[in-house]
């Protein structure tokens, strides 16, 4: 549970205190859920050397239906699932985490449509009693490809914890999965359907994009720009994607698949955010540009979790020690707090300085793999 009330005086000692401008050993104190600064101080809980980092930014965790649906035909309750999917979240970190919420439906999972509703009331219930331990906001995920999203989306727009909305279109054969066959092949296997049913459901994703998928996406973008909410194009794969996204007021890149695409978004002036678990596999799960690579050439403003919630922590630490990437720890880490904190107006949290929230992760090495000793969020110890 989160307790509201201020929590008292603080002071963690003997930290290696990561920072905007570099690792400092020593002690910060916290009042009033604030960092009130940094000294030498040898009391208060000691954290025996480990490295004292800002609380995660995650702006993209689709997790949360690992929860809602644990398995293809399986609904569980939504505040049971949001306590879960905060356990894990927590735990690698994050203490912001901007849950990534289905608007709409590609071509499985028509359930998506109706748990929207719920699971955002969900969230604001939990929210408001307390019941988790990171602060949850929301990421609409609006699916072009699907007439209901217009609906949906003017639904959700305007809660309170509504803070951030992508446009993306999954059907197969542009963006993230150019290889139709192979998309075919992966879908009617994940989905449990036989191949003549598959192709129909595969002709209607197809004949619902082309008929209905620019005016959806228009109606998606105008509702985020009317809402002042920043907005991200997601799978850019060419430079006219990213000029559509620019077009239609897209401040953020989000996982470009082409290394083109991520040249375009920089010279257009768009954020680029990208998957930490490509980083930490190597690559892209659907054969799309390596993160290493856009790394490589400084085409990456922000890491997120995408479906593994404590990957931006495991992705900061590996960079740090990566000999091909010339990134520090302070910079690594910014990827996936400052950096995120930024892009979504969060001005008050992301990084390690004087009269910002104080929530906080010690994280110890233990053989090279970060591993979370306590998080804090705003001074109030959570994990």
């Amino acid at each position: 549970m989160f307790d509201a009330q201020l929590p008292p005086a603080l002071t963690l000692s003997h930290a290696r205190i990561v920072t905007p401008r570099g690792i400092v050993e020593g002690s910060l104190t916290i009042e009033g859920g604030r960092i009130a600064g940094l000294g030498r101080a040898r009391d208060g809980i000691d954290l025996r050397g480990a490295f004292l980092i800002p609380g995660i930014v995650d702006l993209h965790t689709d997790h949360v239906e690992r929860h809602t649906h644990p398995r293809l035909s399986v609904t569980w309750p939504c505040l049971p699932a949001l306590l879960a999917h905060d356990a894990v979240v927590i735990s690698g970190g994050t203490t912001t985490v901007f849950d990534s919420l289905s608007v709409g439906a590609s071509m499985k999972r028509p359930e998506r449509r109706e748990i929207l509703g719920p699971l955002m009331a969900a969230l604001a219930e939990g929210q408001a009693a307390g019941a988790f331990r990171a602060e949850h906001l929301v990421h609409l995920r609006c699916e072009v490809s699907d007439p209901a999203t217009v609906a949906l989306v003017d639904a959700a727009i305007g809660h309170p914890l509504t803070r951030l909305v992508s446009v993306m279109d999954h059907t197969p054969g542009d963006r993230q999965s150019p290889d139709i066959g192979q998309w075919f092949r992966h879908m009617i296997h994940e989905m449990e359907v036989d191949e003549a049913t598959g192709r129909a459901m595969m002709d209607d994703l197809f004949e619902r994009s082309r008929s209905r998928g620019a005016a959806v996406r228009a109606h998606v973008a105008a509702a985020a720009r009317a809402a002042a909410i920043p907005l991200m194009s997601h799978d850019d794969r060419t430079a006219a994607h990213v000029d559509l996204a620019r077009a239609e007021g897209c401040a953020i890149s989000e996982f470009p698949t082409t290394l083109a695409a991520a040249r375009r978004a920089r010279a257009a002036g768009l954020s680029i955010v990208a998957g930490a678990p490509n980083y930490l596999r190597g690559g892209s799960q659907s054969g799309n540009v390596s993160v290493a690579e856009l790394l490589a050439h400084g085409l990456v403003d922000a890491l997120a979790s995408d479906y593994v919630p404590r990957s931006p922590l495991d992705a900061a630490f590996r960079l740090a020690a990566d000999p091909a990437l010339p990134i520090d720890l302070p910079a690594a880490l910014t990827l996936v707090t400052g950096a995120p904190a930024r892009m979504t107006g969060l001005d008050d949290r992301g990084r390690i300085d004087e009269a910002l929230r104080a929530d906080l992760a010690a994280v110890r090495l233990i053989d090279g793999q970060p591993v979370v000793q306590a998080v804090w969020r705003e001074g109030r110890q959570v994990f």
